[in-house]
């Protein structure tokens, strides 16, 4: 079932068939009151006096209504050849039946029931994270097609389709801008968090939110295949997978079940045979043991902790592939970044100018940016809208003639201006030696420098080297791509939690890499890699630190996000790559989610082995009670009961309300806290 189909559940088209009495969701809960209902009307029958057949039969609807799930849990069980630890309960409650203790038969398929009635609720508690990501798709939306604007349901959205957007309505697909203009809160998607200025052209997302101004969405995919819905599936999935840890205790349950089968077996015959004891109270013992060695908080204790973190990192804008993902995340031991669209912004802009004699910077910016203007180069595009930024007036340019690999021949106002590479210029005019030396100083600091020659430009000048010739240089304009404001600081964080090595792979030349290596404070840099060649210096990392994850934009990145212990994409509204190939994807190109989830795996590890020390704790001390104290079989299912949920609802408070609860008081501390 596609995620637009459940959210069109959401809004009640099958609202019928969630609630229906065969959903065990609805019915074993009920079941749970009947068993107890069962259970206090036997005992008042028997206490009022009243006829045993009568008391026989409140007791079989206690059996029968508590135990249905129980039943078939444990039958499907055996049909896959395995055992499971329903089966142990309904051994156990038919051995209290047989040595005629129903009540306490009852009470043990009771308080099993009501338990795994609280797991459900608790887990389902941790998946809300699904519904909450459905929620976000409006029931319907307002389409123009070639008879008019139909009202339509999301799911009947076709590619192609212009969709009407109000303000403050939901946006049901993923499209393009035809018409309009406002602002879209996508935190949902990217996770920015104020909202983006959208224009004819600008993509939009479905489940984001429109603002103030109307628009007309153009819909670029079906609604069953939006970046939301593959966000939806992605979680969804990933509830359900299964960490290592989970895995091996799946396969201990069965040896484990097994051998306390086989234990009890041998109990109930050994003690009466060799005249130790008498059969039926060592048979009751029997049921008690095999009631409280059952590993049901055991099992329970590592699914529930995960799914609980895969919500929390959901809502937290970092979405796990799977539980095996978060498990693996909390050994990294190296971290490798791509440098650009990850370290850095992806974009060149202009750092650095220096202008000739007594011109003036915005003269040179702006003669640039005239060259450039009809430039679809990204150094270009870098230089327009740096004198954009400044409000120059560009010049009028009535030529334009591109070298290529080299720069632009152009006429602007009349005069011919040469723009590009320095090597370029200077074959016909060679560089003053004051820009010669502040050439030699950005290219040092791993920057790209364009230069500006204009013809005429030194007839008045006296300031130029060169007294005997003109040399028409306007002055040089240096560009790089700019770093991530909160990349420096990620990295310092990552150190701090104990990350051994933090490298920068990149296939840009090694001067540029290492100068934006300093700025980091990365371990390592590698650099004129292929895409090949990333995946072998992973293999190297690894061999020589341990498990190492890789993070990129999922594009040429992918083979490395792929061999990696876990590759983490950047951005969850980027490319199809990005989604598929890593392990985990940050909601938008928000570096600082990074250490975000490695606390949360570090976190989810502690959770888990705090549940499973404690299982493990409790089964010992009913043991050691039933022969030691004669446990009595109630109190062992409660204990053993007990200790199941407690586990369950550690890993929800901990990971998922504790962390939610606490980031909807902060905003309020923080104004509180305010000095009036």
């Amino acid at each position: 079932m596609s995620a637009i189909t459940r959210a069109e559940e959401m809004h009640g088209e099958q609202s019928t068939v969630t609630q229906s009495w065969l959903t065990p969701a609805w019915l074993e809960p009920r079941l749970v009151v009947v068993t107890a209902l069962a259970i206090i009307a036997s005992l008042i029958a028997e206490n009022a006096g009243a006829p045993r057949e009568l008391v026989l039969v409140f007791n079989l609807i206690s059996y029968a209504a508590g135990g249905a799930f129980g039943v078939k849990t444990a039958i499907e069980s055996l049909v896959e050849r395995k055992i499971d630890v329903d089966l142990l309960m309904v051994l156990a409650a038919l051995g209290a039946a047989a040595v005629d203790q129903w009540r306490e038969g009852a009470m043990l398929l009771f308080l099993f029931s009501l338990s795994n009635v609280l797991q459900d609720y608790a887990i389902g508690r941790s998946r809300q994270a699904i519904r909450g990501l459905m929620k976000l798709y409006p029931a319907e939306a307002r389409v123009r097609r070639d008879d008019g604007v139909q009202t339509v349901q999301i799911g009947q959205i076709q590619v192609g389709d212009i969709v009407l957007i109000e303000p403050g309505e939901r946006i049901p697909v993923d499209g393009v801008v035809v018409s309009g203009r406002s602002a879209v809160d996508q935190s949902p998607i990217t996770g920015e968090s104020m909202p983006v200025e959208k224009l004819p052209g600008d993509r939009v997302f479905a489940g984001t939110l429109n603002q103030q101004g109307a628009l007309d969405v153009e819909a670029t995919q079906a609604a069953h295949d939006t970046t939301l819905a593959r966000i939806i599936k992605m979680v969804e999935e990933a509830q359900d997978s299964k960490a290592p840890t989970e895995r091996f205790l799946d396969k201990f349950e069965q040896y484990y079940a097994m051998l306390i089968i086989g234990a009890v077996g041998l109990f109930i015959v050994l003690p009466p045979a060799l005249g130790l004891v008498d059969f039926q109270s060592n048979f009751y013992r029997a049921m008690v043991l095999m009631t409280v060695a059952s590993p049901c908080a055991l099992v329970i204790s590592v699914p529930a902790s995960f799914i609980s973190a895969v919500a929390a990192g959901a809502r937290g804008g970092v979405l796990f592939k799977g539980g095996a993902y978060l498990e693996a995340l909390a050994s990294i031991k190296a971290i490798t970044f791509d440098k650009t669209g990850t370290l850095t912004m992806g974009k060149p802009a202009v750092t650095d100018m220096m202008s000739c004699c007594e011109l003036k910077e915005d003269e040179l910016l702006s003669v640039a940016a005239a060259v450039e203007q009809r430039s679809e180069h990204p150094l270009g595009k870098a230089i327009v809208r740096a004198a954009e930024a400044r409000g120059l007036r560009l010049g009028e340019l009535q030529d334009f003639e591109a070298v290529t690999g080299m720069g632009i021949v152009s006429k602007v106002d009349n005069k011919v201006v040469r723009l590009g590479s320095i090597k370029y210029l200077e074959q016909k005019n060679p560089m003053p030696p004051y820009l010669a030396a502040r050439f030699e100083q950005l290219e040092l600091e791993g920057k790209t420098v364009i230069g500006v020659v204009r013809e005429g430009q030194c007839e008045n000048c006296g300031a130029c080297a060169y007294r005997d010739r003109r040399c028409d240089w306007m002055g040089i304009i240096a560009l790089a791509d700019q770093l991530r404001p909160e990349a420096t600081g990620v990295i310092r964080r990552l150190h701090e939690m104990g990350v051994e090595r933090v490298a920068m792979l990149t296939g840009d030349n090694l001067r540029v890499a290492q100068a934006i290596a300093r700025q980091l404070g990365v371990d390592a840099v590698y650099a004129g890699l292929m895409p090949e060649d990333k995946v072998t210096i992973l293999k190297r990392i690894e061999a020589e630190v341990g498990p190492v994850a890789m993070i990129g934009d999922g594009v040429n990145d992918a083979p490395a996000l792929a061999s990696a212990t876990v590759g983490i994409a950047m951005g969850a509204a980027g490319t199809d790559v990005a989604l598929e190939t890593a392990d985990l994807v940050l909601m938008g190109d928000r570096l600082e989610l990074i250490p975000y989830a490695i606390r949360l795996s570090k976190q989810a590890r502690r959770v888990v082995w705090q549940n499973i020390s404690f299982a493990l704790l409790v089964i010992a001390l009913l043991i050691i009670s039933a022969f030691v104290v004669n446990l009595p079989l109630p109190l062992g299912v409660l204990g053993h009961e007990g200790s199941t949920v407690i586990v369950v609802l550690n890993g929800l408070i901990q990971l998922l309300l504790w962390p939610e609860l606490a980031r909807r008081l902060r905003p309020r501390l923080q104004a509180h806290s305010r000095p009036a």
